[in-house]
């Protein structure tokens, strides 16, 4: 039963709401003035106040300005009589919810009442929603300076429907950033769609972005549904934005400025209504000054732009994932690793981390299963050093092992001189797009995690 505090002066009106407060399922309490209530207020903490304006030792205003020190989400409503509604009119202004003139309506007193305490609680849920995904994100990303103006940031813009542009290096987390922000969003009960640029060809992302009919095109046998219809109310994460081709670039322009998608073969458009999240690992600006981004496009996307910061710019969290990393991978392994040493700690501080947080997690994971000891120390993590073991070890490999060696290396050289870019990737390489995808996807090649990214 909700609690609510009647406070007033008048003995016998106490007494009447009291009793209808109890028979509608109420828990009331009650105070005889100002002083009196602050104390029943303390002790009870009810979910709201009833409160006259006109009583001794301490009028209703100022016990008005007193509770809200002591609990400023608490809904007030004033009791007053004809002639003081000017001052309940101030009361509203000073944060009371409504105000009931005497003797009060008590069926429209009790709807308000109802009202504002689910209010009170509707905010109390948003906020307990609100701190566990904070939480959430300092668990995934960090807890640095440069990491808790990021948090403040996606918090911000998630309540909004800004189109949002999350920049950052391979495995920063944004797509952790991205799902956060649809969480923490109006849409949150609504589809989220998640589409990797980069893995889908040039002539299909058309078809697979916006939908196609039946008969469009050889091999269309029947109605495909596209992602930005999949989304429809809900959230479409465009990942590896840097990938997008002028056309598609051209036909998403068209798309956010109508909220309608053609699919192909189909001359009636379908409305949709889709918040766009994009992530990049470039710097998206640069792109557009280099005439490689349409300019009018990336206003659209970017009317919020999030820049995560890479690892090695944040050494508080470096040792913070480490451990984190550490008693996961012990759950997993079934061993038991007491501590770290601080010469393990400095030596993962100086190192670049071109793969972020998805590179410590492989390393720490390692480094726990090769340690016959129950210390991490400098010793368990000299392979992130010593590129010679890797130079010796693919020596020994046939020379059929060592020409795909030599191949999948040349590709990875080349995708992180192009940023990640497979279109331009392709090029450098003197290869079709179809081609390189299939050697990504035949040498196992993570994009995410395995290119390290040319910064000169």
């Amino acid at each position: 039963m909700a609690k609510v505090l009647i406070v007033d002066d008048d003995e016998d009106l106490r007494g009447i709401v009291k009793e209808v407060l109890s028979d509608e399922g109420f828990s009331p309490a009650e105070a005889s003035d100002g002083i009196r209530a602050i104390e029943v207020f303390k002790a009870d903490r009810p979910q709201a106040v009833l409160l006259d304006l006109q009583m001794p030792r301490m009028n209703g205003l100022e016990t008005l300005k007193e509770l809200k020190k002591i609990d400023s989400h608490v809904p007030i409503i004033i009791l007053t009589a004809h002639g003081d509604i000017p001052t309940a009119v101030e009361a509203i202004k000073n944060g009371a919810y409504d105000f009931s003139v005497k003797p009060p309506e008590f069926e429209r007193l009790i709807i308000t009442l109802k009202r504002a305490i689910e209010r009170l609680t509707l905010e109390a849920e948003i906020t307990k929603v609100s701190s566990a995904l904070e939480s959430s994100l300092e668990h995934l990303l960090g807890k640095s300076p440069a990491i808790r103006k990021v948090i403040k940031e996606v918090r911000q813009v998630a309540e909004t429907d800004f189109s949002v542009i999350i920049q950052g290096e391979t495995g920063t987390g944004k797509s952790v950033v991205a799902s956060a922000i649809q969480n923490m969003s109006k849409r949150a009960s609504k589809p989220f769609v998640s589409v990797d640029i980069g893995l889908i060809p040039d002539n299909l992302i058309e078809s697979e972005l916006f939908g196609y009919k039946k008969g469009s095109f050889t091999g269309a046998q029947k109605d495909k549904i596209g992602y930005f219809e999949t989304a429809h109310l809900g959230t479409i994460f465009l990942d590896e934005l840097e990938n997008m081709s002028p056309l598609i670039q051209s036909k998403l322009l068209t798309v956010i400025e109508k909220k309608k998608v053609y699919p192909l073969g189909d001359t009636n458009p379908v409305d949709i209504d889709v918040r766009i999240l994009s992530a990049t690992n470039s710097d998206i600006k640069q792109s557009v000054l280099k005439k490689e981004f349409r300019e009018d496009l990336f206003y659209r996307l970017g009317e919020f732009i999030i820049s995560l910061p890479p690892l090695r710019e944040r050494g508080e969290d470096i040792q913070l994932f480490a451990q984190k990393f550490i008693f996961e991978a012990c759950a997993e392994l079934n061993k038991q690793i007491k501590e770290m040493t601080s010469n393990a700690i400095a030596r993962l501080t100086k190192h670049s981390w071109p793969g972020n947080i998805r590179e410590l997690k492989n390393v720490m994971r390692r480094a726990v299963l090769m340690t016959d000891k129950d210390t991490i120390d400098e010793g368990c993590i000299d392979f992130l050093m010593n590129e010679q073991s890797e130079t010796r070890a693919s020596s020994s490999l046939h020379l059929k092992d060592a020409v795909k060696e030599l191949e999948r290396r040349m590709i990875l050289d080349a995708l992180g001189k192009s940023r990640g870019n497979k279109t331009k990737t392709a090029e450098v390489l003197n290869i079709s797009y179809r081609t390189l995808f299939e050697k990504i996807r035949e040498y196992g090649i993570d994009t995410s995690q395995d290119i390290c990214i040319d910064r000169s």
